[in-house]
């Protein structure tokens, strides 16, 4: 049973830009001139699997952001992010992953998609144990962090799941050069999936490491082997920026490059 969006979600900013449909078991975060609008979870998490399905804004979505993505609050904050950058008409919008740790992004990894993610939902989701954090699309895994001690602190704050529709045209297509298009306002993304399956915490408390959780067992330690075959291959034919390979911006890679 689906949960509705009010059962674990609040809407935060842009409330005249926010809509419930279908028994509030789908949302619609719609943007103009004046406003974009955003969600978060009521709970704050230590662990879990967070998945939204989700369908972008269609036509010419230049300049426009839609974003998923797991934060703790704060400048310093720990974040996972999806963020969608969308692009003129016909061209292939960007699915941009990012890792914050203490207030430090930087770490982003950009695909394009296999399908069209403006014609119908699909689902984005993200694992988060005390092993890895893994990003999926459509149940295939496309990234995956490692919680590794030698290296950046595992996100190390509860975090809250959150999505947003905003203006990001300063940078998000062709380096800010491609501006909206506001003939094409309002612009329409819609959200579906509100059950949670997160580890509650107001604080970090080692419960959220429980193998009592499902998404903390053994089986979720690393990739099944069909799923490291998926993985690889989505990586092969579908990334198209890594930060661990960009050696104009980082003289030395960071760190964590070496076991990711």
């Amino acid at each position: 049973q689906e949960a509705s969006f009010d059962e674990n979600y609040v809407v935060t900013w842009g409330q005249d830009h926010f809509l419930k449909l279908n028994r509030s078991k789908e949302v619609q975060l719609s943007m103009d001139h004046s406003s974009g609008s955003g969600f978060e979870s009521k709970n704050h998490y230590g662990s879990g699997f967070f998945q939204m399905r989700i369908k972008l804004p269609a036509k010419d979505s230049a300049g426009i952001v839609t974003a998923f993505y797991l934060t703790s609050k704060g400048n310093i904050q720990d974040e996972v992010d999806f963020e969608f950058l969308g692009n003129r008409e016909g061209k292939p919008i960007t699915m941009q992953t990012n890792v914050f740790t203490k207030g430090q992004g930087n770490r982003e990894q950009r695909f394009v998609l296999w399908f069209d993610p403006t014609k119908d939902f699909h689902a984005y989701g993200i694992l988060w144990n005390p092993y890895h954090i893994v990003f999926y699309v459509d149940n295939i895994p496309i990234r995956v962090f490692k919680n590794n001690s030698k290296g950046v602190i595992y996100p190390s704050k509860p975090m809250q799941v959150v999505s947003s529709l905003w203006n990001g045209e300063a940078w998000a297509t062709d380096g800010g050069k491609a501006k909206i298009n506001w003939a094409y306002a309002p612009f329409k993304a819609r959200f579906q999936g509100f059950s949670e399956s997160g580890c509650h915490m107001d604080s970090l408390n080692d419960a959220c490491e429980s193998s009592a959780y499902w998404w903390n067992t053994g089986k979720y330690k690393g990739l099944s082997i069909f799923e490291e075959n998926a993985y690889q291959n989505a990586r092969a034919k579908y990334m198209n920026y890594d930060y661990c390979s960009d050696h104009t911006r980082f003289s030395v890679l960071p760190d964590e490059c070496q076991w990711n």
